[in-house]
């Protein structure tokens, strides 16, 4: 089985256990329906039960089933909470897909010339990359953004970039 962080338990809010968990921005519809979500203990992940999720500010506020008190979340804080893959792509969009798969796909620019292949994605804190190994070698950084990468084709294995002057080395 394979899991996908979907947040993290950052402290407690109140005092009867619930816990302040900070997510991916615009995923509140996602995290809203969640029934349950996994910690992480060694190789090992454990369920916890979601009894009821509301929102504040930027964060969730997510309270489990069994913790009632500070003490019985502290030792979840700094967790992160993960969902099993499968659960995930049962839920996507048909336009939709995981940030991961992007990795191995070739990349093309706008008037389909090969430019590369995708070796991997990471992420600053603010803003998605995908991470471009050009034919000569040389790796770039693209910021996954609409402007610079109109477009993705999962199924055709390749995504389309706009490359700007300076964009690929």
């Amino acid at each position: 089985m394979k899991y996908v962080s979907v947040g993290k338990i950052l402290n407690f809010h109140g005092i009867q256990g619930e816990a302040k968990v900070g997510f991916s921005k615009n995923q509140e519809d996602f995290i809203a329906n969640l029934k349950e979500v996994f910690i992480k203990n060694g190789e090992k992940y454990s369920p916890l039960e979601i009894k009821s999720v509301r929102f504040n500010k930027k964060f969730a506020l997510m309270k489990f089933k069994g913790i009632d008190s500070i003490n019985d979340l502290m030792k979840y804080k700094g967790a992160l909470l993960f969902i099993e893959e499968t659960y995930i792509r049962e839920n996507l969009e048909e336009n939709e897909f995981l940030i991961d798969e992007l990795t191995g796909l070739e990349a093309y620019d706008t008037e389909d010339n090969l430019l590369g292949v995708v070796v991997g994605v990471s992420n600053n804190g603010v803003n998605d990359f995908i991470c471009v190994k050009t034919k000569n070698k040389k790796t770039s950084l693209v910021p996954f953004v609409d402007e610079l990468v109109p477009e993705v084709k999962i199924k055709e294995k390749k995504v389309i970039i706009n490359n700007i002057e300076g964009l690929l080395e």
